[in-house]
């Protein structure tokens, strides 16, 4: 027999002492699509071996105790999901506008799968571009370059919707807003690309201004003081951010913004730290998104060693918390594809050292994938050797969903779900002997099964969708 014991519990999990407390600590890779990075692993494949490789990609996750995953759906104004704005994306199928076959839709797949292991699925969304450099492929009519040209402008090798332009900007804003409200995603996470990276004249090597002439004439109406030109480049970024966090929280308030700029707020911030400007060249005013609080997360590139004296991990990481006013996460960016284990098992540690419930994210699942140099292996075997649960986000929501039920029945113990608001995970704990295993399950809709035989305890902790821990329930195999 069971006997079923009670403990309450607000944003942390707690369980009865016995069981060990469940850390909390975001877990992420990066699956770009762009350029087939990650997934799928070229254009054209047919659907099972999408979906093959999609799940290859999750179970790697799993067996490595990650709980986030961060998927590229909007690589160049293009979808990787049936969209009545944009065109199938050509990574996808090698035909932009083409639909894969058999037909499926690829996004609802990836986060059904992701949820089923207890992987919480991030929508990756590039905000600007409209073509990669060196891309080759034709272009659908329905793509933004020959439906709405006016917004895109040819910058170098590239193609991107002008921020200034407000349609362009809307366009945005209503593919983010689709995907929020068509599919279960944990997240929406933009990156570092805004305004285009520089590019130069390929004659006179000098740098090319991005070609908004026009835009700036007709929206500003201003004269042509290039720094009042900067400002509101700026201005038109900040826009975006802040309109994409409030229409994200009035149609899905529990639905996490998160943001990964690069790592370098301005040279000189913190002092010692040189570098690209990309408040000057990107017109990303990042630190003022951030003490806004227009993001629930805060995903800088810190694509640096430790030991680097012009850009060093510790002291930007640092800075970067010192100034979240508004007390959000700051879950860093990791170059795992470039770095030695050695080198991202330490920057996980001086993560884990700092104020507030951290996290990470790793660029790129390849390196995990593959397990290059035994990263996925070593993480699996240390630092992620116990799952974790996401940090709570209690400023979207706190509370704290109702306890499940036990009841034993011929040597099985059945958990059924509270009342009201259904959590959108359970945390199971199971003790045989002296040993404790630590699971995440979507919470089920009707109950779940566990035999006495397998187990002496049982814990189980229902997690509201914005992370917040309700009553833990445990059964106790009778002595």
């Amino acid at each position: 027999m069971f006997a079923a014991l009670l403990a309450v519990c607000a944003n942390a999990v707690a369980a009865p002492p016995e069981a060990p407390p469940i850390p909390r600590e975001f877990r992420a890779a990066w699956v770009a699509t762009v350029a087939n990075i990650d997934w799928p692993s070229k254009p054209g494949l047919p659907t099972d071996k999408q979906q093959a490789e999609a799940r290859a990609i999750l179970d790697r996750l799993k067996s490595s105790n990650f709980n986030a995953a961060i998927l590229q759906v909007r690589p160049a104004a293009d979808a990787l999901y049936p969209s009545e704005l944009e065109p199938w994306s050509y990574y996808l199928t090698g035909t932009e506008g083409k639909a894969p076959e058999p037909g499926y839709d690829p996004l609802k797949f990836w986060v059904d799968e992701a949820h089923a292991r207890g992987i919480q699925l991030h929508a990756w969304f590039n905000p600007c571009r409209a073509q990669q450099a060196g891309a080759k492929y034709e272009h659908a009519a329905t793509h933004v370059s020959k439906a709405h040209p006016e917004r895109v402008r040819q910058y170098g090798k590239l193609l991107w919707m002008d921020p200034g332009d407000p349609e362009a900007r809307k366009q945005t804003l209503d593919v983010v807003l689709d995907v929020v409200r068509r599919y279960d995603v944990d997240g929406v996470h933009l990156d570092d690309y805004f305004y285009p990276y520089p590019e130069s004249d390929p004659q006179t090597k000098a740098e090319v201004d991005f070609p908004d002439d026009a835009t700036w004439s007709r929206e500003h109406k201003g004269n042509g003081d290039p720094a009042a030109r900067a400002d509101w480049r700026r201005a038109n970024m900040s826009t975006m951010v802040r309109e994409l966090y409030e229409g994200i929280k009035k149609t899905k308030p529990h639905v996490l913004f998160g943001i990964s700029p690069f790592g370098i707020p301005r040279p000189g911030k913190p002092a010692g730290v040189v570098g690209f400007d990309q408040y000057a060249k990107l017109y990303a005013d990042t630190e003022t998104w951030l003490t806004s609080g227009w993001v629930d997360y805060w995903t800088p590139q810190l694509y640096w060693t430790i030991d680097s004296k012009g850009q060093p991990f510790g002291a930007l990481l640092n800075y970067w918390i010192e100034i979240n006013k508004k007390g959000r996460h700051v879950w860093p960016g990791l170059y795992s594809s470039k770095y030695e284990p050695e080198e991202i098992l330490n920057q996980i540690k001086l993560v884990r050292q700092a104020p507030g419930e951290g996290g990470v994210a790793l660029f790129s699942m390849k390196s995990l994938l593959q397990d290059r140099r035994g990263l996925a292996t070593t993480l699996a075997e240390g630092l992620f050797r116990e799952p974790a649960l996401v940090p709570a986000s209690p400023w979207l929501g706190d509370k704290a969903p109702e306890a499940p039920s036990l009841v034993e029945a011929n040597g099985i113990l059945t958990a059924r779900p509270g009342t009201g608001e259904p959590p959108a995970c359970w945390a199971v704990q199971t003790r045989r002997g002296d040993t404790w295993t630590t699971r995440v399950f979507p919470a089920p809709r009707e109950a779940m099964t566990f035999m006495s035989k397998d187990v002496d305890t049982v814990v189980v902790t229902p997690i509201s969708r914005t992370g917040v821990a309700g009553p833990a329930v445990a059964g106790e195999r009778a002595r």
